[in-house]
Order: C-alpha cells, then sequence, then structure tokens
C-alpha cells in the first residue's frame, strides 16, 4: 500500500498476511482489529487502509513485546499535550496501565507499520475498556477468516468505531450491517443502548432483527 502522511510520521501499513508471519511466534491470543477485520468478517477488501490495527490482552504484553525485539515501539498517551506524544516501549518494561495503543516500526526512520491495541481482561473475559459493564467471554470474541487470520467479532468492532462516527465508520456499519445475523445485531444493539443509547444506529439494528 502507498505511503500515507501524518503529522507523527509516514505510514506503510502492513497487510494481515505480515502480520500473521510475525504473530506466528506467539502462542497467545491475538486479533486484526480496525477496518481490517470487518473486511475479513465479509471475505473481501472493500477499501484502502490507512493502517492495520492487532488487538492483545493486556496480561500476554510480555509475550507480544518479545516478537517485535529492537523494532520502534511507541506507547500512546492520551492526553498528553507534549508534540511527541509517545513514549518508547522498552523490552521488559510494562505497559502503563492508561495505554492501550502502540504504534510499531522496524526502525525509528522507517514508515508506522502497525498498530498494537491493548485489551483488558478479567477471569476469562474480555472488557469493554469504555465500561467495563459490557464484557465477552474471551473464547467468542473473535473470528477465523478462510486463510486461517484471527479478527475481533464484527460488532465487537463496529461498538469500538460507533464513539466517532468519521465517515470512514459509517461506511464500514453500512457494508457490514447486511451481514451481521440476529445474535450480532442483538449484542451490538444492547451495547450500544448502554453506553450510547441515542445511538443513530440502533434503529437500523432493530429494524434487521
Amino acid at each position: 500500500m502507498a505511503d500515507e502522511a501524518n503529522q507523527f510520521g509516514r505510514w506503510q501499513p502492513w497487510g494481515p498476511h505480515e502480520v500473521a508471519q510475525l504473530f506466528a511466534a506467539v502462542t497467545v491470543p491475538w486479533w486484526i482489529a480496525g477496518g481490517w477485520a470487518l473486511d475479513l468478517f465479509v471475505g473481501e477488501q472493500t477499501r484502502e487502509h490507512d493502517d492495520i490495527d492487532v488487538q492483545f490482552l493486556r496480561r500476554d504484553q510480555q509475550a507480544v513485546r518479545s516478537i517485535f525485539g529492537d523494532w520502534d515501539m511507541q506507547e500512546a498517551h492520551p492526553g498528553s499535550s507534549l508534540t511527541w506524544p509517545f513514549r518508547t516501549w522498552e523490552l521488559t518494561r510494562p505497559l502503563p496501565r492508561e495505554v492501550h495503543d502502540i504504534w510499531c516500526r522496524p526502525t525509528p526512520t522507517a514508515p508506522w507499520a502497525l498498530q498494537l491495541m491493548v485489551a483488558d481482561s478479567a477471569t476469562g473475559r474480555w472488557l469493554f475498556r469504555r465500561d467495563e459493564r459490557i464484557h465477552r467471554p474471551l473464547t467468542i470474541i473473535g473470528c477465523r477468516s478462510a486463510d486461517g487470520f484471527p479478527y475481533i467479532a464484527p460488532e465487537i468492532q463496529l461498538l469500538y468505531k460507533a464513539k466517532a462516527l468519521r465517515s470512514k465508520d459509517e461506511a464500514d456499519f453500512d457494508r457490514v450491517l447486511p451481514y451481521l445475523d440476529t445474535a450480532r445485531r442483538h449484542w451490538l444493539q444492547q451495547a450500544l443502548q448502554m453506553v450510547q443509547p441515542g445511538h443513530p444506529w440502533l434503529g437500523r439494528l432493530e429494524a434487521g432483527m
């Protein structure tokens, strides 16, 4: 994919195949997330992606960090007023609790290749970090594509996307909605009613059930 300009450096995101090759070295669970997760659910790439997200569990952070070796790994610190709102994720240092996003590139002068998204969990359940009343067994938060790539379940990914409602998120919802079965629609509807009760997607989700 073409380089993408960004205020913090160029992006040349990897694809799912490259991610899967890198993560083949770990035995802990991981999932492709973001727009790519929805494309894997649909079964084809439907748009260009500015980046690629990979979600893992905070409990497994050292196993994941180890496969990146001497890569440039930058923790994104929310709410930072710094021009460079990152801190290097050193090989053996635990992530601060507030960090959920790590930008990754092979060297400090290379384009960014992927983002890691850190998910919290407890007693065998994934926790939605914006509201931990929403949770799900870890065994059912992901799916697997025809090519064998693990990805976050579409209803969970849409819940993440529902907050900002950027144009690409609206387009992703429009594209994926016809593929969601009743159980997936119902879960997303219940989650949105809990965290965003006036959300514009609610009526469309109910109409399809």
